[in-house]
Parts: structure tokens; C-alpha cells; sequence
């Protein structure tokens, strides 16, 4: 006798990042920022506060009042995750049941296709239209004709960049049955306003995404936050497990999203990068064919362009990392001069084809 993986699994490759060591980094969508010497010593002081022979409270208050404080909303109405991905698989797997259907959006973040087929569910794809945006009509004929149970996407989009304003959300919360799931986790760098954060309480189908990994510069932690109406709240503190999140990044997470005015700095800073990247990729999309800049209202830069791999390949080998995505590539928008390093090996490299 002998076991065998059953065919949902046994030809699953795991998740392998761009290996190597590079000396600039805008592959992942990472805050290109660290801490700074005062903000670190905030969390040793936090860290040192903590019991280690202690589990992890389970409530995870601390953690959900300073999130909450942050965006103006009340810590009743917030989960915490193990990051974000935690929680997308815990509302795939518990908010569906086998052989309902789930939508995504397409292109959009892989993973969530990825945990549809661990769950069990049918997955729908939407296909955005030739501007890589989402037709609000299209959509909610697509999920009403599709008795569709969970529509999941990014918002803004990754990898695109392209943003649905909050109108055209509320539309779709409005015009549907279906659990709305909007992956928030870029929307630090568009616009409060065109969020749906502060408006879980006025839908009974909707929840928010949030995490610390990107405009809070705190990828390390693995901290995510579904903001959600009381009755979602409570079933996803239900099904989820109990010591989710460990001690250290809540006490650090907790830390973190106190210190407004560092964080409010940061985005703003990024935001001022992002833009100074997006320029200079248009000005070189000017001079060049097959070179198609997409605006953003993101940290990076989504790029069209048939000869991607191998300005991939160059740019690692003068190491640089972006992320290649077949048609396209994506690049996030580091420092300045990590900017204008990344610049001036495009345009040599275009130079040279």
C-alpha cells in the first residue's frame, strides 16, 4: 500500500520568488523604505514588553485598535490575518462551499484563482477590456448571469495599477447578491475617498482588505486586516484559527500604525517616487515602440512591451529586479536613485537593441 496526493495537489509547484541577490529591489511591491533608527527603537521598547512563554492574544485588540484608529473606523468591525493571503483563503474556504462559483477579475493577483482550486470552487473569470479597466455593467451581468457567490478582486489593481472608483463599487455592492470582497491593499496610495473602508456597516455583502505590507513598510510582519460588518466580522473570527497572528507582529504592528505622521510621510514620499517613475517611463515610451506605459494610481508601474524578458534578464544582470509577467513587466518605484539607476539601464538597454 502506498499513499498517494489527490489531483487538486500532487502538481503544485511552490512559490519561488526571483532568486538572488540584487542590489536594488522593485520586483515585489515592497515599501522600498526601512524603519529609521527612531522608529525601530519604538518597537524594541514594544518588543521588550512582550511574555514569550505567553500565546498570542487571540483577540488581537491592541493590533485592531490602532489599525482601526489609523483609518477612522472601530475595531469591532476588523479581523486580523496572517497577512493578507490568510485571510483570502479563510473567506474562499469558509464564505463558499464546494461548487459554488467564485469570480475574479483578470489580470489580476494569481492568488486568488490559486486558493479558489484549494477550496474547491469554481472560478469565473472576468477579462478587463483592452485598458486593462473593469466595466461595471459587464461585471454584475457577468456575476448575476453566473450565479456567482464571491466576487474578489484588487482595487487598486495588481498588477495593472487601474483603479475602480468608489461610484462604480457602490454600484456593484448595490446590483448584486454575491459577497464582495475588495482587495484594498494599494489604496493608501490613490485616495481615502475612493475607498469603501469607512462604509462596511451600510452593506450586508462586503468586505475590505487591507495589510502593513505596503504603504506601511512592514512586509516582515505578515499582517492583514478584513474590515467587514459585525454579522462577517463574527463568522470570520469563528473560522479562523485562534493564535493567527503571533505576538511580535502584533506588538510592532501595534507600534507602527500609532506613529501617524511617519507613516502619513512614507506614503507621501512614495507617492512623489511613484510619479517620478512613471514619467520618466513615459518619456521613454515616447521614443520607443512597443514600449506601453499604463498610468497608476499605485507604488509601481505596469509596462507592455514584447521585449520584457529580455530587459529582465539585463537589468538582473546588472542587478537590478523587476518582475516579468509575460506581455508585460512591473516595476515598483524604489528611491530616487534607485529610480534613476533603473532609468538609465532601460535606456541603455533600448539603445543597444
Amino acid at each position: 500500500m502506498s499513499y498517494t496526493l489527490n489531483d487538486k495537489i500532487k502538481n503544485l509547484v511552490p512559490y519561488e520568488p526571483i532568486s538572488g541577490t540584487f542590489n536594488i529591489r522593485l520586483d515585489a511591491n515592497e515599501c522600498t523604505l526601512n524603519y529609521n533608527d527612531e522608529f525601530k527603537q519604538l518597537v524594541f521598547d514594544a518588543v521588550n514588553s512582550i511574555e514569550f512563554n505567553r500565546y498570542p492574544d487571540p483577540t488581537c485588540i491592541n493590533i485592531r485598535k490602532s489599525f482601526a484608529d489609523f483609518y477612522g473606523i472601530d475595531y469591532k468591525n476588523v479581523t486580523v490575518g496572517n497577512g493578507s493571503d490568510e485571510l483570502l483563503f479563510i473567506i474562499e474556504s469558509a464564505f463558499l462551499e464546494k461548487g459554488d462559483s467564485l469570480l475574479v477579475a483578470t489580470p489580476d493577483f494569481s492568488m486568488y484563482e490559486f486558493y479558489s482550486s484549494i477550496a474547491e470552487v469554481n472560478c469565473v473569470k472576468y477579462v478587463k477590456n483592452t485598458e486593462l479597466n473593469i466595466d461595471v455593467d459587464k461585471l454584475i451581468d457577468t456575476v448575476n448571469s453566473n450565479n456567482i457567490g464571491l466576487v474578489l478582486f484588487s482595487n487598486p489593481c495588481n498588477p495593472t495599477g487601474q483603479g475602480v472608483c468608489k461610484k462604480d463599487i457602490v454600484k456593484l455592492l448595490n446590483s448584486v447578491n454575491a459577497l464582495v470582497v475588495l482587495d484594498e491593499a494599494y489604496m493608501d496610495f490613490w485616495s481615502d475617498e475612493e475607498s469603501l473602508i469607512k462604509d462596511v456597516n451600510n452593506y450586508s455583502n462586503l468586505i475590505v482588505l487591507r495589510t502593513a505590507s505596503k504603504a506601511m513598510g512592514s512586509a516582515a510582519l505578515r499582517l492583514g486586516f478584513a474590515v467587514s460588518n459585525i454579522t462577517i466580522t463574527n463568522a470570520l473570527t469563528a473560522v479562523k484559527s485562534p493564535y493567527n497572528v503571533n505576538t511580535l507582529s502584533q506588538t510592532i504592528g501595534a507600534s507602527v500604525y500609532k506613529n501617524k505622521k511617519f507613516l502619513k510621510n512614507q506614503i507621501n514620499t512614495i507617492v512623489e517616487n511613484t510619479n517620478l517613475l512613471y514619467n520618466k517611463l513615459v518619456d521613454i515610451s515616447n521614443n520607443t515602440e512597443d514600449f506601453v506605459v499604463y498610468p497608476t494610481k499605485t507604488n509601481f508601474v505596469f509596462i507592455k512591451t514584447s521585449f520584457g524578458k529580455d530587459l529582465w534578464n539585463f537589468l538582473k544582470d546588472n542587478s537590478v529586479a523587476i518582475r516579468f509577467m509575460g506581455d508585460y513587466i512591473r516595476i515598483t518605484a524604489g528611491t530616487k536613485e534607485e529610480i534613476d539607476t533603473t532609468v538609465k539601464l532601460i535606456d541603455r538597454f533600448i539603445s543597444e537593441r
